[in-house]
């Protein structure tokens, strides 16, 4: 399976050189988007819009939040009526999950009916799974192509490992729903292509059943405008640093712990996110020692707080791909991350980092003494991060392999 999975990404490099020269005639895909939310998919957006070839970009999430992302006003197309409040109500702890779960399940079926009243004719259609049945199909029917994007593993695989989780754990939490599995599987019956971030991901769905030839394995960038080095890590202590959801899925119980096993004077651990129901049930019961909350940061406060740090952790159980991984590594900082992160697909272990079971803080704890007692290794490691994703390019390597597979499509 591993060699399949090394074909699959091996595969995508080799026709971004293929086709390089066709783009440089002047071929141009003209590509719709729909995104709950932003994700990565305004990433991609800008990507196509430099290229020439995206019409526009439909999204759940109102303009003044959109706004930011770096597209014009007339390539952003917005449905925000049900999504946007069903967030801020959730950050608020003020919805019932049962609530919430129906109010996600609506969104996802009204936005595709909006979608599909507008779409203009396309090449190909790029939705994010679960976004797209209808219009899928409608685009397809027109004679274009249809590509789903999944930013994480095949949703039975993660509903089947978060249930594990919570059980572990003790959380008497739902942990998918099963309704939103139900369509996203009917979205990859359909779809012409399928697109996941890392092997770890494609393993998942190759193991349900979807065919190698319709899997694409394209790597996420980093925003290198915005993520940056901007200060030397202080020499006279240890910062240890988690950005994501403060959640089970993220592992977040395995780094606490972790943690608490490292021995040095002066050791912080600061977790940057927003603190779900899950973790809320158990940190309690966890070490909490030298640890801070810091809430969801701004881009540049996450720089900032990644340049200061001497390690990232990302011990996630189920992560399609850990975005956080690389924007660390261009702030200079090393990471140890769990096998199921993306991780293995960007960093070399020992290199920029260090790549662990999952559900092992013995292991992430013997990295993390590793660094504190070796500033020298901690130092080369944070320089090989940096050159490591300079040689991506922030997001135009995964422009450029987008560009390659919806021009493939388009000519099929």
């Amino acid at each position: 399976m591993k060699n399949l999975e090394t074909g699959l990404i091996a595969s995508c490099c080799a026709s971004k050189v293929q086709d390089a020269g066709e783009f440089a005639r002047g071929i141009r895909v003209k590509i719709t988007q729909a995104v709950f939310g932003a994700f990565h998919h305004f990433e991609l957006g800008r990507e196509l819009d430099s290229r020439g070839h995206l019409d526009r970009i439909y999204s759940t999430w109102p303009w003044t939040r959109l706004k930011r992302e770096g597209l014009p006003r007339n390539k952003v197309e917005t449905f925000p009526w049900v999504h946007t409040p069903v967030t801020v109500l959730e950050r608020a702890g003020l919805l019932p999950r049962r609530l919430s779960d129906d109010l996600g399940v609506w969104n996802a079926k009204a936005f595709d009916d909006w979608t599909c009243k507008r779409i203009p004719e396309c090449d190909a259609l790029v939705a994010i799974a679960g976004a797209a049945l209808k219009t899928g199909k409608l685009v397809q029917r027109r004679g274009g192509k249809f590509c789903c994007d999944s930013g994480s593993s095949h949703p039975r695989f993660q509903g089947q490992i978060v249930r594990e989780e919570y059980s572990r754990w003790g959380v008497n939490l739902p942990a998918n729903d099963l309704r939103d599995t139900v369509r996203e599987e009917e979205i990859f019956a359909v779809a012409d292509a399928i697109t996941v971030a890392s092997s770890f991901a494609a393993h998942t769905y190759l193991e349900a059943g979807i065919a190698p030839d319709k899997l694409n394995v394209i790597p996420l960038g980093v925003r290198l405008e915005s993520f940056a080095k901007t200060t030397e890590q202080a020499a006279d202590c240890f910062n240890v640093m988690f950005a994501g959801s403060i959640s089970l899925r993220k592992g977040v119980p395995y780094l606490l712990q972790a943690f608490a096993e490292l021995r040095h004077p002066k050791k912080r651990l600061r977790l940057a996110g927003h603190v779900d129901e899950s973790a809320k049930q158990v940190l309690g019961r966890l070490p909490l020692n030298d640890v801070e909350f810091l809430g969801v940061l701004a881009p540049q406060d996450l720089a900032q707080t990644m340049s200061s740090s001497h390690v990232l952790v990302l011990p996630s159980i189920e992560d399609g791909f850990g975005m956080v991984m690389a924007q660390a590594m261009a702030c200079g900082c090393p990471v140890i991350c769990s096998t199921n992160t993306g991780g293995p697909d960007l960093l070399t272990e020992g290199i920029e980092g260090f790549v662990v079971p999952i559900r092992d803080p013995g292991a992430i704890a013997i990295r993390l003494q590793e660094l504190a007692e070796n500033p020298e290794q901690q130092r080369t490691m944070g320089e090989a991060a940096q050159r490591r994703v300079q040689v991506l390019g922030g997001w135009s390597d995964y422009g450029d392999r987008w560009e390659t597979l919806l021009q493939k499509l388009a000519s099929t």
